[in-house]
């Protein structure tokens, strides 16, 4: 059992930087895929960014490439969504999500068995 509880979010203006955490319980969170994703009003949840177990291995999605950035601390069970460059279109609540059995590249939201509650990221323009 896993559970993700998710932090950082906030109101910030265009072109700032806002940095998200991911809290994890459970005694195998260093051996599970971690990923953000978020849904925007209106819209499907989408893929953000994941990363491996180890932490040496990631994967984006093309809209945010180049100005976020994912990386974890196993010590510490957390992972973290650095975020720059941030855009209006970037607004939605921010969830993190975590599975055993998907591989990097999974985008799909029902892969992933936990998730968190969610946190808000607006940004205005």
């Amino acid at each position: 059992q896993v559970h993700l509880v998710e932090s950082g979010g906030g109101l910030v203006q265009a072109g700032c930087s806002l940095r998200l955490s991911c809290a994890a319980s459970g005694r195998t969170f260093n051996r599970k895929i971690m990923a953000w994703f978020r849904q925007a009003p209106g819209k499907e949840r989408e893929f953000v960014a994941a990363i491996s177990w180890s932490g040496g291995t990631t994967h984006y999605a093309d809209y945010v490439k180049g100005r976020f950035t994912i990386s974890r601390d196993n010590a510490k069970n957390t992972v973290y969504l650095q975020m720059n460059s941030l855009k209006p279109e970037d607004t939605a609540v921010y969830y993190c999500a975590a599975d055993l059995f998907v591989s990097i590249t999974t985008t799909t939201p029902s892969s992933y068995d936990w998730w968190g509650q969610g946190t808000q990221v607006t940004v205005s323009s």
